[in-house]
């Protein structure tokens, strides 16, 4: 054998073992919430979220180094029930430079709890890549006893630097639960196990710093979603109208006269109308504001057609997404068309 053939198969051997040991490479990106709050007392329910930066996240969880090549960067910090349209336009489009102009192998969020799901959904329709994309975040304070938040990062990182978790769309990894985030809930105020799937149940979860998945989403999402956001400097303007008895119909009529785009009903049952708000959800579709059906109740579809004839009025019936997330889905979906057809066949696909 020659020495230039030799030369060959020493650095063929070098380069295959460095890219079998290659670590793979996660960007966390922090928003605040309560995983980066801070209380006066280490056993006291108050506190202040968004306090703690990226660089003290990231020390409290050294370990995440021997699992991926981490790095992180805070985009803002704040509490989650500040999460605004600007700042989820920012995400994303960060997050796509980082996964498609920037190589990183993977990115996860660091967020607060209260507005997680519908950062989730907003992601999952406008990350186009199929690497994973994770959201974490902490029930308890980073001061606190027991704290959540360093356990969530570790699962987190974990999930985004496994290739089974490739090509999943975004998730939600708490409590070493993984949700999809058309599906994922928060429905526990104050417990660390508080988020839900409520109509299809999780989708895996974490153990011993592995990923572990129970089943595929079918829903369109990331590289199948048509929703781009690159060049977006605002978003259409949805609002919501919570539903209950004897409901006045002040804020359908507010939402129409400062002509919204669209309105989401968060309605009773099956996405039912109180006659009154009817009677203005009526006006407000002849104005050519966009009206999407959804329930208050946190299980089961909002179904097309039942108790209110959607074909008749041209209302889209939100199926099995919440309020919230509705409102997600109807702004993106405005950015497209404003057909009521259209919209209800999103919907069904996404």
């Amino acid at each position: 054998m020659t020495i230039r053939n030799i030369a060959l198969t020493l650095f063929l051997a070098l380069a295959t073992t460095l890219g079998a040991t290659a670590k793979p490479r996660i960007r966390i990106i922090a928003t605040g919430g309560t995983i980066a709050g801070v209380s006066a007392s280490a056993t006291s329910s108050a506190y202040n979220a968004g306090q703690v930066g990226v660089e003290a996240l990231l020390k409290a969880v050294p370990q995440v180094s021997d699992l991926a090549d981490v790095s992180g960067e805070q985009l803002v910090n704040i509490p989650s029930q500040d999460m605004n349209d600007a700042v989820w336009l920012l995400l994303a489009k960060r997050i796509n430079q980082l996964l498609n102009q920037e190589n990183y192998d993977g990115v996860v969020v660091t967020h607060g709890t209260d507005t997680m799901e519908e950062t989730a959904y907003f992601l999952n329709l406008t990350v186009h890549s199929n690497k994973p994309v994770v959201l974490v975040g902490a029930m308890r304070p980073s001061t606190a006893i027991s704290a959540d938040g360093p356990a969530n990062i570790f699962a987190g990182v974990a999930t985004a630097a496994s290739s089974q978790t490739v090509g999943r769309g975004v998730l939600v990894c708490m409590n070493n639960k993984l949700f999809d985030a058309k599906d994922v809930m928060k429905m526990h105020t104050t417990d660390v196990a508080a988020f839900r799937a409520a109509n299809a149940g999780e989708v895996g979860y974490v153990y011993n710093a592995q990923p572990h998945y129970l089943r595929q989403t079918t829903n369109l999402h990331t590289m199948r979603s048509q929703f781009n956001v690159d060049n977006m400097k605002t978003l259409p303007r949805v609002g919501i109208v919570y539903g209950y008895a004897n409901c006045s119909a002040l804020p359908m009529q507010a939402f129409m006269d400062a002509k919204f785009d669209g309105i989401v009903l968060a309605g009773v049952g099956d996405g039912n109308f109180y006659k009154d708000v009817f009677e203005v959800a009526l006006k407000a579709r002849a104005k050519g504001i966009n009206i999407v059906r959804a329930s208050r109740v946190p299980f089961g579809p909002t179904c097309l057609n039942g108790e209110v004839d959607d074909e008749k009025h041209h209302f889209v019936a939100a199926l099995c997404l919440s309020p919230q997330k509705a409102r997600v889905l109807l702004m993106l979906a405005l950015t497209q068309t404003r057909d009521w057809k259209r919209i209800q066949q999103y919907f069904n696909e996404y």
